[in-house]
């Protein structure tokens, strides 16, 4: 069976990868990653710095191109419409169709200095849904009351610490109502003080069922929330199992000696 073959028949998983390879030049980031993912599920990702954890994400989300292999997302074959045996590419905006069905939360938060909290959450579903301004600014407000920040709302970018930011970047994501959630390192960018109330915003996320895939070195975050923990390095799948499995009781040395230096 093809990659391409196997990322259509992926069962009940919202998220399907076969053995998708990237490069970027000669660094091959991503090495036949093969990986699937169930709905209403939490997958961490971790592994060092260059790992290709963050690639990983990239490709999901189409903001990078895969040199091999296939991704499915919510049942669709990604980048590509199957017309018998033949594949032909998206066009962008078929592209930004299918990127509608993924909410994606950065490093950097990613805001419009120039807008309110407010007018970031809304500015998706007004423009690009075109849906009815009073339905979204009243979703839009519970929104920032889930994230804690309903006080916030006239608020701009720069009148906001880094993890009132990030909350706003997560209630944005979810304006748009995505089926499946990308966390790229959220916390990284973060004071020490400020990731607690970025973290608690994801737990209560994942405890609604929200399908979560998330980047992260918040090895006690992983271990308390994540059905399922990847260990990547080099642009490859070391290991993978339940965070009891993979946190505290690696089979592999390599993941034995990265969560070893994390913990130091």
């Amino acid at each position: 069976m093809s990659a391409v073959e196997k990322a259509a028949a992926s069962d009940d998983a919202i998220v399907t990868i076969a053995h998708v390879s990237k490069f970027f030049g000669p660094l091959k980031a991503l090495n036949n990653v093969s990986l699937s993912i169930q709905p209403g599920t939490v997958q961490c990702i971790i592994g060092p710095s260059g790992s290709g954890k963050s690639t990983l994400l990239r490709c999901i989300n189409q903001l990078e191109k895969i040199d091999e292999g296939a991704i499915s997302v919510d049942g669709a074959l990604i980048g590509y419409r199957r017309v018998g045996e033949t594949l032909h590419e998206l066009t962008d905006a078929e592209i930004a169709q299918q990127r509608l069905s993924t909410g994606m939360v950065f490093q950097r938060f990613n805001l419009f200095n120039h807008m309110t909290a407010l007018q970031n959450i809304i500015e998706g579903p007004l423009t690009v849904l075109r849906r009815p301004r009073k339905e979204i600014v009243a979703e839009a407000m519970a929104l920032l009351e889930r994230v804690g920040l309903a006080d916030k709302r006239d608020s701009y970018p720069s009148e906001l610490s880094g993890g009132q930011q990030q909350r706003v970047a997560i209630a944005r994501a979810l304006a748009m109502r995505p089926k499946l959630m990308l966390f790229d390192e959220p916390t990284s960018a973060l004071d020490p003080e400020l990731v607690g109330e970025v973290l608690n915003v994801m737990r209560d996320l994942a405890a609604t069922g929200m399908t979560m895939i998330v980047v992260t070195h918040e090895l006690g975050f992983a271990r308390e929330v994540a059905s399922d923990v990847v260990f990547m390095d080099k642009g490859e799948i070391v290991e993978q199992g339940p965070p009891q499995t993979v946190l505290v009781a690696p089979s592999q040395p390599r993941t034995r000696d990265f969560i070893a230096a994390v913990l130091k």
